[in-house]
């Protein structure tokens, strides 16, 4: 007989609570301004979370348990480790712009509500009840709300925290009623039996149809769609840097894994009631977010609406894995969208990584006339930025132009050509704001002639190393690309 409670499964949660409480206690009885052994905690932290689900991964550990509350298999194991790097990484890139802001210096809460905001977006990969999503969502944003808040005499941060959070509320209870309304409709809230219940025909319609609009309403907020995007540019240009980048990164990859859990693995069966919505919202989010940004001259701003155009590309990929409305979804369309995310949250950390280096005491590096002369005063960081905005545009042979050709080749395989065209159209529009951020940083003259520092050894490192990825995946992306396809294949069925 199978063991409902198998702890084991959930080693990866287990372990990042118990060490969440240790970083808590001896913050508690620290008393450095800098708050280095908190940093140093939560940094071995991520490390021994990292080897734990490798661990798992590798041994192919995989299952449900907790009631079919909680599921680990492939695509959980992948997406926990993407997601410890990227907080590692923003932890890195942050941590001085965070020192030289008194973010730590009164305690280390950053560093304990950045791990219980990675808590939550865990259990959100790993859910397998709609119970197990809510409360991963939750426990993840309000976490952040209070990041967003965290400069609390800092009035653009505090105006912020308050806009994200009375918007996330409002998200979180319409995804709750669409919740309620597919439990109405099936009477289950495991996501598998859901399916299970939709495939044999005995859902009740009405409550069905209306329970997928909401629920791809709210998670439309999460991952930052149009029309549910109002609240991303002041989030993003308000809230420090360091706390831009914790909201910007790593949560998109639990965002996309509820999409993949409740769309795909629940609510398959009723494709053809949610794959309109989606490709509406798609062409939205890539109108909106070119058009709009073109208007921005806010480095932070032009990219929250790049980060929405950018959704628009991830949502044709979930929609092109169902052709015609029949249950034949194909793993290659689930593959270079999950690719596509990957490669979307390693650009976005080279992007707002350079921000924060480029970010001095007293100075906030913000405004894209800031990046004037970029090239004069530091190379390295020119150079990052040059191939972070080339790869953001889709321009070869970088790592953002393989992730739109394999959407592409997924939406002209699902038979929508003309979404397609449409898709290549508002990229060409989006190239110019990208382009016109180049033209500033290696052909402007600078306004200062500060000379720019690149951090420590190690951030130098991370911010090259960084670099050399969002390269390297566009010159050689088929092993990074077989295996998107390859944990979708091995975790979801239909």
């Amino acid at each position: 007989m199978l063991n409902p409670f198998d702890f084991a499964l959930a080693t990866p949660e287990i372990v990042l609570l118990v060490l969440t409480g240790v970083v808590l206690m001896i913050d508690a009885f620290s008393s450095g301004a800098t708050r280095r052994m908190t940093f140093a905690l939560t940094m071995a932290t991520l490390f021994v979370l990292t080897l734990v689900s490798w661990g798992q991964w590798s041994e192919g550990v995989a299952g449900r348990t907790f009631s079919g509350l909680y599921v680990t298999d492939s695509f959980a194991h992948f997406l926990k480790i993407l997601s410890y790097i990227a907080v590692a990484v923003t932890l890195i890139y942050g941590r001085a712009y965070a020192e030289n802001r008194e973010m730590v210096e009164r305690g280390g809460e950053m560093y304990s509500l950045t791990l219980l905001a990675l808590l939550g977006e865990l259990i959100m990969i790993s859910a397998g009840s709609m119970l197990t999503v809510y409360l991963g969502v939750e426990l993840m944003s309000f976490a952040l709300y209070a990041l967003v808040a965290l400069r609390r005499d800092h009035l653009p941060a505090t105006e912020a925290a308050m806009k994200y959070y009375v918007l996330g509320c409002l998200a979180s209870g319409i995804l709750l009623y669409g919740m309620s309304m597919i439990y109405g409709a099936t009477g289950h809230l495991e996501l598998d039996k859901i399916a299970d219940i939709i495939r044999d025909g005995q859902a009740a319609r009405l409550p069905l149809v209306f329970g997928v609009v909401f629920i791809i309403s709210g998670l439309a907020f999460k991952l930052t769609a149009a029309p549910f995007h109002m609240w991303t540019p002041d989030v993003y240009q308000g809230a420090p840097t360091t706390v831009t980048l914790l909201v910007g990164a790593a949560p998109k990859f639990a965002a996309f894994a509820i999409m993949i859990r409740l769309l795909i693995e629940a609510l398959h069966g009723v494709a053809i009631d949610w794959q309109p919505m989606l490709l509406i919202m798609a062409v939205l989010s890539l109108a909106v977010g070119n058009i709009v940004a073109i208007a921005q001259t806010n480095f932070k701003r032009m990219l929250a609406y790049s980060t929405i155009s950018h959704m628009g590309f991830i949502f044709l990929g979930l929609l092109s894995g169902v052709l015609d409305g029949q249950a034949n979804a194909t793993g290659q369309a689930y593959g270079a969208s999950l690719f596509y995310v990957v490669i979307y949250v390693l650009t976005t950390l080279s992007t707002f990584g350079l921000i924060l280096l480029m970010s001095r005491q007293g100075f906030e590096c913000e405004e894209i006339s800031d990046l004037k002369g970029l090239n004069r005063r530091n190379p390295l960081l020119a150079g990052v930025l040059m191939l972070s905005m080339f790869s953001l545009a889709g321009i070869p042979p970088l790592s953002g132009f393989y992730a739109k050709l394999a959407v592409l080749q997924a939406l002209v395989g699902a038979g929508h050509v003309a979404v397609a065209v449409i898709a290549v159209m508002f990229s060409l529009i989006g190239a110019f704001y990208y382009l016109r951020v180049v033209k500033m940083a290696y052909f402007d003259e600078p306004d200062s002639d500060v000379t720019l520092g690149s951090g420590t050894v190690v951030t130098r490192s991370v911010m090259s190393l960084n670099g050399l990825l969002v390269i390297g995946l566009g010159i050689l992306p088929g092993g990074l690309m077989a295996l998107c396809v390859q944990v979708i294949n091995q975790s979801l069925t239909f």
